[in-house]
């Protein structure tokens, strides 16, 4: 069976997917950046754990490769550490054991290592001191949280199903129709097990979460019985009393500064829709709305932008991904972002996945051994390695780069993709007060050529000419910069 992300990622691939050919050369283009165009400060990039943690959560390599920017050995290589500082933590719904008769129905197209065994795994008691709650399952996910926490990571909880006794149908992957699949007696019930969730993290585990998400693409119809994965499709009025009732149940736990998020909808327009549905009593309720961009180089970013920041609300790409291996699309949809919708952080979906073209490190689906990098890693370090927490966002102009300020350190970072053919870009930084580059006005480089073999190459080779730095890309490549001695 096709995944829905697979079938999202073809849908959304027209307007990128025509540019990632290679034709005749170019025009050559001039970027203009200004300090002005100033978006706030960035928090930064993550993943979420589940799946991939459920294999390899207990790898201290892997933790290393990805939380942290150290130089890791891996396969022989040394790679360059992602980075990330963003944990998602996905608070599962499957459980094998029997209650009054009554078992989880389990899709038979979902892999074990896609089946997360939740807490809560008896509805009869709600103290989760006892029996009825299991928090010794989900070994190795929770093994990978507190390494990310460890290595200085933000977390995030959130659940793709409720549990599977509050499903209608008892399977946590969906209704047989793609309907709503959430017991209506049930709605304060998944909001109290994410909510003592959090509070157990908190005592037992060493993890504040800081915001927590009870949905995963509620509104998308794909949540089906014979599905996958994890999944329960949620209308927008159950949404609003989940919402309510995770409010009171994070307060009931003392756990007041714990934010809520929502709703991590597919896309920017569902997203949309599904944000001016809200009340105001609801809207109140969420301080992070969360948007995943699997509409790919389409949908308004924008007025999804506007709504949120009129809202005063924090915005977050808390969900991302597609299937082109080469890291190409992955970069131009991310620049998108950062031209039109302007979150403050930016998930990858699953690091490491069967699939090479999802995955930045692929492993083998049958024997679940990690395998190969792929060239997406190294167009991923690009932006992760330099545009880091507490940077100020700084928009291009344009839809093909990204930039960063970092005024202690009077750095300006800048990431650009070209997806076509071989082209220069020349970077304009009149509008900063100076620009003079490294010693002797040299701007070090970084380059990954997926159809070559540049792999996050350093090079110094370039230099600062006035307030303008030139560039040769060559063709589907990604380049970053970092540009010093700037200031507005």
């Amino acid at each position: 069976m096709v995944s829905r992300r697979t079938l999202l990622a073809s849908a959304g691939a027209g307007v990128v997917g025509s540019a990632l050919v290679a034709g005749p050369a170019r025009a050559d283009a001039t970027v203009t950046i200004s300090p002005n165009a100033d978006y706030g400060a960035w928090e930064g990039w993550g993943t979420s754990l589940a799946w991939w943690a459920n294999v390899f959560g207990d790898r201290d390599d892997f933790a290393d490769i990805f939380f942290t920017t150290n130089s890791v050995s891996y396969n022989g290589a040394t790679l360059p550490g992602l980075g990330l500082n963003i944990a998602r933590y996905n608070l599962g719904a499957c459980g094998w054991n029997s209650v009054d008769g009554e078992t989880m129905v389990a899709s038979p197209n979902i892999p074990r290592f896609k089946q997360i065994e939740g807490f809560w795994q008896d509805w009869r008691n709600e103290d989760p001191t006892s029996s009825a709650w299991n928090w010794n399952v989900d070994a190795k996910q929770r093994a990978a949280l507190g390494k990310a926490v460890q290595r200085g990571a933000i977390a995030e909880l959130f659940a793709n199903s409720p549990m599977w006794w509050m499903c209608l149908n008892h399977n946590p992957s969906g209704a047989a129709d793609g309907g709503l699949n959430l017991q209506s007696w049930n709605h304060r019930q998944h909001a109290l097990h994410l909510a003592v969730t959090a509070r157990y993290a908190r005592d037992r585990w060493g993890v504040t979460f800081r915001t927590v998400d009870p949905f995963n693409e509620p509104s998308s119809s794909w949540w089906q019985a014979n599905g996958t994965q994890e999944g329960c499709h949620i209308d927008a009025t159950t949404q609003r009393s989940v919402l309510a009732n995770l409010r009171t149940e994070l307060d009931r736990q003392g756990l007041g500064g714990v934010a809520v998020s929502a709703s991590d909808e597919t896309s920017y327009d569902l997203a949309r829709t599904t944000w001016n549905s809200f009340d105001a009593a609801t809207k109140a309720l969420v301080r992070q709305v969360n948007v995943h961009g699997y509409q790919g180089a389409n949908g308004r970013r924008d007025l999804l932008y506007n709504d949120v920041r009129a809202a005063g609300k924090t915005l977050w790409n808390s969900e991302s991904g597609d299937s082109d291996g080469t890291g190409i699309t992955m970069a131009r949809n991310l620049c998108l972002d950062w031209r039109w919708l302007h979150p403050t952080a930016w998930c990858y979906w699953q690091v490491m996945d069967p699939s090479a073209g999802w995955a930045t490190i692929q492993y083998d689906f049958d024997t679940l051994r990690a395998g190969a990098v792929q060239p997406k890693y190294y167009v991923l370090a690009q932006f992760t390695r330099h545009i880091r927490p507490g940077m100020r966002i700084i928009d291009t102009g344009v839809g093909y780069a990204a930039a960063a300020y970092d005024p202690a350190a009077r750095r300006l970072v800048i990431v650009a993709v070209n997806t076509g053919a071989a082209q220069t870009l020349t970077f304009d930084l009149s509008g900063f007060g100076q620009v003079a580059g490294g010693t002797g006005g040299v701007v070090p480089r970084w380059t990954t050529v997926p159809a070559g073999s540049d792999r996050y190459t350093q090079r110094q080779d370039i230099r600062v000419n006035g307030k303008r730095v030139s560039l040769a890309f060559p063709a589907a490549s990604v380049q970053t910069l970092h540009v010093d001695g700037v200031t507005v």
